[in-house]
């Protein structure tokens, strides 16, 4: 498994992080998600430091993944569940949460 590195763009930030070659497109999803997240946070106004934003959108995504999996838990066995992340996803995640702790270094970690 070949690592590379990756220049990502968070809100305005560039953030060079490393991943594994095939996990490049999930990384690119998931910071697309983080942006886009923490994005719509600064654009309400309320709150202008970087690391209190980050930490809302952390909160606000484990939130939508929490309801995702409870919504999966209780779904009906005739319908598709919805979107739930299986064990590899769940290590990408802490994985790119621990490479984003990494990124901020000085302003904080993000959990």
């Amino acid at each position: 498994m070949s690592t590379t590195t990756l220049d990502v763009n968070i809100m305005g930030q560039i953030y060079t992080l490393a991943c594994p070659a095939e996990e490049q497109a999930a990384l690119r999803a998931a910071v697309r998600e983080v942006d886009t997240e923490m994005c719509a946070i600064r654009d309400m106004g309320k709150v202008r430091a970087r690391e209190r934003i980050a930490v809302l959108a952390a909160l606000n995504l484990a939130h939508s993944l929490i309801e995702a999996r409870q919504t999966a838990s209780t779904a009906p066995a005739s319908q598709p569940a919805p979107l739930a992340l299986d064990p590899d996803d769940a290590q990408a995640l802490n994985q790119l949460t621990r490479q984003l702790d990494e990124a901020l270094g000085a302003e904080g970690k993000l959990l």
